[in-house]
């Protein structure tokens, strides 16, 4: 597997960073923009929320870009966590490689 050794940015980085503050955009803005609670937004800006589907196409849909942007986003953290977590390594580890029927 190849994966980055640098964490990748969080969707709650991504979303501060990149989208809130150049638009000068609150949580509480956001959230109303979204449809969602405020501590909906502040848990995803906080990074105790991850990006479901249906989250994915509100952002897209409130920022105009893709569902897959804020998806891929979450995935890469997601992976990066997994193949970075000592417990999830070992458990990785013990699954054995099916041999193909050449």
């Amino acid at each position: 597997m190849l994966m980055t050794k640098r964490k990748p940015a969080t969707v709650g980085e991504i979303l501060v960073e990149e989208f809130m503050q150049p638009m000068g955009l609150t949580q509480g803005a956001l959230a109303e923009a979204m449809g969602v609670q405020r501590k909906h937004v502040n848990e995803l800006c906080n990074n105790r929320r991850t990006v479901t589907a249906p989250t994915a196409l509100i952002l897209a849909r409130v920022f105009g870009n893709s569902p897959e942007f804020w998806l891929n986003a979450q995935r890469r953290t997601d992976l990066w966590e997994a193949m970075n977590s000592p417990r999830e390594r070992e458990r990785i580890e013990r699954a054995k490689p099916l041999q193909s029927a050449a």
